[in-house]
């Protein structure tokens, strides 16, 4: 699998700023808003945007039951800022309704950085990548993770970035920075899963 097809979930949120690292990542990159565009892909990525706005239209679009079927049958999945809160199995601080499609064994705090005008670029070292530019707006953190979680990033002493199994998640927007190497590490564990 040398360009593995990997969607967007274009609900809600940055889509077409993760389709364009992703081609320069080497995949084939597509958006996904339907379960049948979602059957066709080897990984999806979760965009940055609401996550309780990307709860109710996942709901809205039918998205939400296929999306948690393909996360616990094995799928890729890379979650950003608002994909990290929808991978989580927990929030800490949930607005009413709000669910997430799990997968990762960790509890996640919204906006835990601040509001819009307290975002921020930082320094941040991924394991298995290296350093990279973290943008911070309104992120997540992970309060805390389950024993199959690997951390990967922290930052101010929080973590930010985690791993468990085929599914990845950062509280930051690598896709908003033009250093495609996040992007990358995510192309090589779905042509690893391939």
């Amino acid at each position: 699998m040398t360009s593995p097809l990997i969607g967007v979930l274009a609900l809600q949120g940055d889509v077409r700023e993760h389709l364009i690292a992703l081609a320069a990542a080497g995949a084939v990159a597509r958006p996904v808003r339907r379960p049948e565009e979602l059957a066709e892909v080897d990984g999806l990525v979760i965009p940055g945007g609401e996550s309780t706005t990307m709860s109710k239209l996942a709901d809205l679009f039918g998205m939400t039951g296929p999306l948690r079927e393909r996360i616990a049958a094995g799928l890729p999945v890379y979650g950003t800022c608002a994909g990290l809160i929808m991978l989580a199995d927990k929030i800490l601080d949930p607005r009413s309704g709000q669910e997430t499609f799990g997968g990762i064994d960790m509890i996640v705090r919204r906006n835990a950085f601040g509001r819009q005008n307290e975002s921020f670029e930082a320094g941040v070292d991924v394991t298995g990548v290296g350093p990279v530019e973290g943008v911070f707006i309104r992120a997540p953190w992970v309060e805390s993770t389950g024993a199959e979680v690997e951390v990967l990033a922290e930052h101010g002493g929080h973590v930010v970035a985690v791993r468990q199994g085929r599914l990845l998640a950062t509280s930051f927007h690598p896709e908003l920075t033009g250093d495609h190497r996040m992007h990358g590490f995510f192309v090589d564990m779905v042509r690893a899963a391939g």
